[in-house]
């Protein structure tokens, strides 16, 4: 492994300054299109958009019933949430440029034939596959990151693909975005094959192998894996790991804090809860039930 790159150190952005005790940055986990419990987590939390900042982890949209609703909410809170692009929500993305049909489980037919539908996709695809807080070596992403990327490294990349996702021609962006390969990171990877690796890791990663290679057909909490292959977050030695990542993607896993990183997918649309974790001031999660279940057959 190259040598380790520690965080640099500069002044705050104002929402980030939190020199009042009643301003907190609260990270919430997966919606997937729940908007109910969204609205009841809000209101657990005591939010008030005019004082507090969220920090979402992707999967806005997509099996959950209302994920029409849950856009128009996010969208309204303005910079008050800064969310980023989740598989799920590139995958609604796809679908609605014409380079990808509606998967069985898709529910997101609502935002594809709502009378704002123009508006709504513009705002999703300017969404970043990656926001990095420097100040405080904290880092917001979907699922995570290779082994041989720093934060900054991941910065970089994401900013490749949110740069295509901006332009105007956007929708070759997402033609070819669907694939496992390739699986190993090389800075010699050039068109389809770099974009393809940079959103894999972003947003579909649970595992890698003993090479810090991606594995995507391990799904299941950790324990349950075969012996090759490693949690990203417990890869030893990778790039970020003085940089605590926040994420969500991994339903499985639930809600996991360490020293490094916050896990923030509790399952919301499988039966589980949606949780909210207070960042700063730090604090304890805070998680409401989700009414919504979806078949399990269904979701990745």
């Amino acid at each position: 492994m190259p040598a380790r790159r520690r965080c640099a150190r500069k002044s705050s952005p104002r929402w980030q300054t939190y020199s009042d005790p009643t301003v907190t940055l609260y990270a919430i986990g997966d919606i997937q299109g729940c908007a109910q419990a969204f609205a009841d987590l809000l209101g657990a939390i005591s939010f008030k958009p005019e004082r507090d900042h969220l920090w979402l982890v992707g999967d806005l949209v997509n099996r959950g019933p209302e994920s029409l609703d849950v856009l128009r909410e996010v969208i309204s809170l303005r910079d008050s949430a800064t969310s980023v692009l989740g598989n799920h929500d590139l995958h609604l993305l796809a679908t609605a440029a014409g380079v990808r049909k509606p998967d069985k489980g898709d529910t997101f037919q609502s935002v594809l034939t709502a009378p704002d539908a123009e508006n709504i996709l513009d705002w999703l695809r300017y969404r970043p596959l990656l926001h990095y807080d420097k100040t405080r070596c904290r880092l917001l992403v979907h699922a995570g990151l290779p082994a041989n990327w720093s934060a900054t490294d991941a910065e970089a990349c994401a900013e490749e693909i949110t740069e295509r996702l901006r332009g105007a021609q956007w929708t070759g962006a997402l033609e070819k975005m669907y694939g496992d390969e390739p699986r190993a990171w090389s800075t010699d990877l050039r068109g389809a094959d770099r974009a393809r690796f940079i959103v894999n890791a972003l947003t579909r990663i649970r595992y890698c192998d003993e090479y810090g290679d991606l594995d995507f057909d391990h799904k299941g909490p950790p324990g349950t894996q075969p012996a090759h292959l490693t949690p990203w977050f417990e890869f030893p030695g990778r790039l970020s790991e003085n940089t605590h990542v926040v994420f969500g993607h991994w339903a499985s896993l639930g809600l996991l804090r360490r020293t490094n990183m916050t896990a923030l997918d509790s399952g919301c649309v499988w039966g589980g809860t949606l949780t909210a974790l207070p960042l700063e001031p730090a604090g304890e999660p805070i998680a409401v039930a989700c009414t919504t279940t979806a078949s399990p057959d269904t979701g990745t």
